[in-house]
């Protein structure tokens, strides 16, 4: 089973409790204006097999207090995820966060088959307009859905507003000198930093997505 990968994390302290293996995945047709995370939208050139990525992750997974996984949109790519997930209950004993762009009314089948296999789902699509101030979420729209007894004992307290300690980032470096951030940022924070760079005569990109107006 093939997956198209973006990158993988560890450890990522900003995406739900603990220290967390980081997953993305390559690949999301929904777009939704404003995402901090347009380079996942493409489909990618990094494509391995999910034993693959189970085996490079594994020191990490025996580390670690839980995966969240996310993209890009993880349910476009359904049978790898899911491969993927079982995957990742047989090697950690930790909790599974997934974030998906599409509401959860519209996963059923797929949860379904991934019964037991995610601890938490942050579910519905980034809404620039919206209010941000959630824990774990974008805009106030998106649902923490609690889906198993480990989910609802290690992210039941998210369901709550911003704290202080909430508004951080994880940097996170590639081989290729690029510089990545997890977590949920502020609404226009990476776009504030990008042009603050820009205007000090450094050459950067940004993966947020400047929606048209």
């Amino acid at each position: 089973m093939q997956l198209s990968l973006s990158r993988v994390h560890f450890p990522v302290t900003t995406l739900g409790p603990g220290r967390r293996v980081g997953i993305w995945l390559q690949g999301c047709s929904i777009r939704c204006p404003g995402c901090i995370s347009a380079d996942t939208w493409g489909p990618g050139h990094r494509w391995l097999s999910v034993e693959a990525l189970l085996d490079e992750i594994s020191p990490w997974l025996a580390e670690a207090d839980g995966i969240t996984v996310s993209g890009g949109e993880p349910f476009e790519q359904s049978d790898a995820l899911l491969a993927l997930l079982h995957g990742l209950r047989q090697r950690s004993g930790g909790d599974i966060l997934v974030y998906s762009g599409y509401p959860v009314e519209a996963l059923h089948r797929h949860l379904a088959q991934a019964h037991g296999l995610i601890d938490a789902l942050i579910s519905d699509p980034f809404e620039l307009d919206s209010p941000q101030t959630l824990a774990l979420r974008g805009s106030d729209n998106q649902r923490l859905n609690l889906l198993t007894a480990l989910g609802r004992e290690r992210l039941g307290s998210y369901e709550r507003p911003l704290q202080a300690a909430d508004k951080a980032l994880d940097v996170m470096f590639d081989e290729a000198g690029s510089v990545w951030m997890a977590g949920i940022p502020q609404r226009g924070d990476l776009l504030r930093l990008h042009d603050l760079l820009q205007d000090q005569g450094h050459q950067i990109q940004t993966s947020a997505h400047r929606p048209r107006r």
